[in-house]
């Protein structure tokens, strides 16, 4: 089997696969991506390899990374992110920071974070789509977490869950630094 071939052959499973874990039928995948219903058809039966452009806009449609959508890897996966493969997505000059330490995918978006906020920093998050689930663990330092508008402080060795459907922020008040570890998990695309 060629690449082209095991490429076309585990687009077309994981499209399915993905299609059927969305709720989607052909007719709601094709509109909400920007595709003919006959091109997805073609996909999923593995008889056409579609241009990057129409396979990323089904990916963004699944709410998958085109990386899940093209992955021809079967059985259990085990993916390991050393250290400096984690993505650093927010820093400040005087050392707090964010890390996205790894992330899945099924049944709905998982991500786990690594944080640490400096004295006197902060970091404001808008609504996340209903459903998502933030919970976290403080290692070190009070975290003053603020949801809606409401304040809760966090000492170290406790732990909070919440919606994050509402603004929210993350708050160091103390004179030494906050790390903690927090896990986002956010509901399918339906």
């Amino acid at each position: 089997m060629t690449d082209l071939d095991q490429l076309t052959q585990s687009l077309a499973r994981n499209l399915k696969h993905w299609r059927a874990e969305r709720g989607f039928t052909l007719d709601a995948l094709a509109a909400r991506a920007g595709v003919s219903r006959g091109m997805i058809i073609q996909i999923e039966q593995a008889r056409t390899n579609p241009s990057v452009g129409t396979t990323v806009k089904i990916a963004d449609a699944l709410g998958v990374s085109i990386t899940t959508l093209l992955d021809y890897e079967q059985g259990p996966q085990v993916r390991i992110v050393a250290p400096q493969e984690a993505v650093r997505l927010w820093s400040t000059d005087a050392g707090s920071f964010t890390s996205l330490l790894v992330g899945a995918e099924a049944p709905g978006p998982y991500e786990l974070w690594d944080w640490r906020l400096m004295p006197g920093d902060s970091s404001t998050s808008d609504p996340h789509p209903p459903g998502t689930v933030e919970l976290l663990h403080v290692r070190a330092g009070t975290l003053t977490l603020v949801v809606d508008g409401v304040e809760h402080e966090v000492t170290a060795g406790a732990s909070a869950t919440f919606e994050a459907k509402v603004a929210h922020g993350y708050r160091n008040d103390g004179t030494e630094p906050v790390e903690m570890t927090m896990s986002v998990i956010i509901p399918p695309v339906r």
